[in-house]
């Protein structure tokens, strides 16, 4: 990422929070509306990855979800501008939740939780609602280019309460790191529907091959962490999660098999909210080895 668009989301969280809510989402909006009429590579992505979402989509119906989706990812980014400087409080009362109950008897269980989602919905505002109920939580972010832009997210999800660790260049492994946090019998929340590296975990997802990452089955079968898969879309007025029951791992030969299960859970959940799955990157085999961006 440049310099230029470094600037530019240091420049989005000075301003849009000074904005009044309606007019920054007329603004974030018009802009989503623009890149939905432009078709650039990241729109185009995204319409190849709904299409298979919702395979009996026709065009002028896909074109209308891939104006959603956009949307609805605008409409992420300008509440994560916004959010430092919304009462934390006011952010968990608008998060309705289903499956509260898993969290919290993983938690009595001793061993720690493994939480792990899609890029779906506002996950920050579900981080709130995590810090508020159960303290803070611990997550990976990737290391982003230019450094300046990497710190500004980390002292932004920091503010919000949550323990980050980098995917890399910290001072320890970030697996090692996440699997001490689950004998400290915390919760880690992982985004788990795209491999960012080579590695992976083969599964069938939507009906095709592609690869997510294994680490959240990993470290629950390394630390016997509940392993719990969790959604997350939008509402009117503010957001929805919904944490399922546990997915079984019983151990390292069970890795493959939870990470396929997770897969089917994701797809069951993204399938329900099309829109809020702001995906605008290569997930399946198909794409990922064809070079598509």
């Amino acid at each position: 990422m440049s310099g230029l668009a470094a600037a530019a989301y240091g420049l989005g969280w000075r301003l849009v929070r000074l904005l009044p809510e309606g007019a920054a989402r007329a603004l974030f909006t018009a802009g989503a509306d623009w890149a939905a009429r432009r078709r650039g590579p990241g729109a185009e992505r995204l319409r190849r990855n709904l299409a298979r979402v919702v395979p009996q989509a026709g065009p002028q119906e896909l074109d209308e979800l891939v104006r959603q989706g956009l949307r609805s990812y605008a409409r992420y980014w300008m509440e994560a501008f916004r959010l430092p400087a919304i009462d934390h409080g006011e952010i968990a009362d608008r998060l309705r939740i289903t499956g509260e109950e898993y969290i919290a008897a993983g938690l009595a269980e001793g061993n720690g939780v493994v939480l792990a989602l899609t890029h779906s919905g506002n996950w920050d505002a579900a981080g709130v609602w995590l810090v508020r109920e159960h303290g803070s939580f611990t997550t990976v972010v990737e290391r982003l280019r230019p450094e300046a832009l990497f710190d500004r997210f980390v002292r932004f999800r920091e503010s919000l309460g949550y323990d980050i660790v980098p995917a890399s260049g910290g001072d320890r492994m970030a697996s090692v790191v996440l699997a001490e946090r689950l004998r400290e019998n915390k919760v880690v929340c992982l985004v788990s529907d795209r491999e960012l590296g080579t590695g992976g975990v083969p599964v069938t997802f939507f009906g095709e091959q592609a690869k997510l990452p294994g680490g959240a089955a990993y470290l629950a079968a390394r630390t016997g962490a509940r392993l719990l898969p969790a959604a997350l879309w939008f509402t009117e007025d503010g957001w929805a999660a919904r944490v399922h029951p546990p997915i079984p791992v019983g151990g390292v030969r069970g890795i493959a098999a939870a990470t396929q299960a997770l897969a089917d859970v994701f797809a069951a959940d993204i399938a329900a909210h099309p829109a809020d799955w702001h995906m605008l990157q290569p997930v399946w085999t198909a794409d990922r080895e064809g070079g598509g961006g």
